[in-house]
């Protein structure tokens, strides 16, 4: 594994754990975020709390896939990263500085996963 991966692993895992953290605040208390008037994707916010949670908590699990070498996890990572993207960004109303900072965070991982070379002598003619 290059650096990048394994950086991108350690990302992953941190992420991960960060947004089951955010999710628990959101599902624990509506009174931890600030109240967004209409909003076009208008969910509860124990509803986003959910899915951070579970979302997190995959994308924290691929991460230590990721560490371990696993073949699922480089693939598994890109979409659950981009799901997380996704998720960030839906998310930016309530926590605009820190969903725009995951969200960079997510663009690096999915770069480094995306971008890995596979060994010489494992690739197939």
């Amino acid at each position: 594994m290059t650096g990048g991966v394994v950086f991108a692993g350690v990302l992953m895992l941190c992420s991960g754990i960060l947004a089951v953290l955010q999710g628990i605040a959101a599902i624990a208390s509506d009174d931890v975020y600030g109240r967004v008037g209409t909003y076009v994707y208008e969910l509860n916010l124990t509803g986003w709390g959910w899915i951070h949670v579970i979302l997190g908590a995959l994308v924290a699990v691929t991460g230590l896939g990721v560490l371990k070498g696993a073949a699922w996890a480089r693939f598994l990572g890109i979409f659950l990263v981009s799901l997380s993207l996704i998720a960030q960004f839906l998310f930016l109303p309530y926590l605009p500085v820190w969903s725009v900072v995951m969200m960079a965070i997510d663009v690096f991982v999915i770069w480094a996963l995306a971008s890995q070379q596979e060994a010489a002598g494992r690739r197939a003619v």
